[in-house]
């Protein structure tokens, strides 16, 4: 009986590293997909290997206890392109750092499958199309930066469900209507303590009398409140 124990708790075991091996080179997969995708006249990604047994390995990548990847970090670093919807299967992503490249179309509404991110910052970039309502659904959200993109349309009432957000930065955009009430909301019943949307095509002002919001920015007169 001992022995059946043994065996079997050893299968369980095999089973569980083999399940982590997949999960780990399906995300090797998915990665190294985005690469193609991507122009990279810096040489920051040669360390993107798919031969390799996982990606935790590679530079900008950073993985859990796991080997699943939880971070990604390429801020800054000259890439073009634009991001594929495999990257919203990363499920325990949670620092997607993309910020100040030469990004562009739009932003995936895959990303609101992505769970466990906390920060999303895609900001200085030239994505177009509009802001995914599908990131409301991102419930560990707490610094969401968009500005400074070609961003259109309105702001999704969906991420006023963000009462963990922190940042909401969406200025220097070309976004229309107004600020949805849900997101202001946020001030009083979450940790919203900065919100700007200055510079962009917004009707309506903003205001809050709640102490601990430390900025909050509507037209491009770049008013305090």
């Amino acid at each position: 009986m001992a022995a059946q124990t043994g065996a079997a708790l050893l299968l369980a075991g095999l089973l569980l590293a083999l399940a982590t091996i997949a999960s780990s080179n399906t995300e090797g997969d998915i990665l190294y997909s985005q690469r193609q995708v991507w122009k990279d006249p810096n040489n920051v990604l040669t360390s993107w290997d798919p031969t390799l047994v996982n990606p935790c390995t590679w530079f900008h990548v950073t993985c859990n206890l796991d080997n699943s990847v939880t971070r990604v970090d390429l801020g800054n670093a000259g890439i073009s392109g634009t991001l594929i919807p495999q990257l919203g299967e990363l499920k325990n992503l949670q620092y997607l750092e993309l910020y100040a490249n030469n990004m562009s179309g739009p932003i995936p509404t895959t990303l609101g499958n992505l769970t466990a991110l906390v920060s999303l910052d895609l900001y200085d970039n030239h994505l177009t199309g509009v802001i995914p309502s599908s990131l409301g659904a991102v419930g560990t959200l707490r610094f969401l930066r968009l500005h400074g993109n070609k961003l259109a349309g309105v702001i999704p009432a969906s991420l006023g469900r963000l009462t963990k957000l922190v940042e909401l930065e969406l200025q220097e955009n070309m976004l229309s209507g107004t600020v949805p009430l849900e997101i202001l909301s946020l001030v009083l019943v979450g940790d919203l303590t900065e919100l700007n949307v200055a510079k962009n095509n917004l009707a309506g002002t903003i205001k809050s009398s709640k102490p601990r919001v430390a900025t909050v920015i509507q037209d491009t007169r770049k008013t305090t409140l």
